[in-house]
C-alpha cells in the first residue's frame, strides 16, 4: 500500500473530536464524530457537512445559531472561522471543495 492508500486520522480538542480521511466519488471527506460539547473550527476550503447520526447547532462569525439534525446537509464557506455546539454525540461526513 502506498502512503496516498493510506487513511489519515485527526484528533482535535483531546480526542473529543476525531475523523478519518478519505476519497469519495464527490472528492476528498472526512468521516467523524464529535462528542457532545462547544468546539471552534477554521476552513481552509468550502466544506459541506451531513449529519448522520445526533445534533448540532453551528454559528458563522456574525451569525444566528443554526440547528442541523440526523440527514441535513450544509455548508460553510471557505477561509471562515466557526463555532459548534453538539446537543449530543454527534457522526459527520465533511465534503472538501
Amino acid at each position: 500500500m502506498s502512503s496516498s492508500d493510506n487513511i489519515s486520522h485527526n484528533v482535535y480538542f483531546d480526542g473529543k473530536v476525531q475523523s478519518l480521511g478519505i476519497e469519495t466519488e464527490k472528492g476528498p471527506a472526512t468521516v467523524g464524530v464529535m462528542k457532545k460539547g462547544t468546539y471552534v473550527f477554521n476552513t481552509s476550503s468550502l466544506e459541506t457537512m451531513v449529519i448522520i447520526s445526533g445534533t448540532m447547532s453551528t454559528k458563522v462569525k456574525g451569525g444566528d445559531w443554526l440547528t442541523h439534525r440526523k440527514d441535513d446537509a450544509f455548508e460553510i464557506a471557505a477561509h471562515t472561522s466557526f463555532e459548534v455546539n453538539c446537543a449530543t454525540d454527534v457522526a459527520y461526513i465533511c465534503y472538501y471543495s
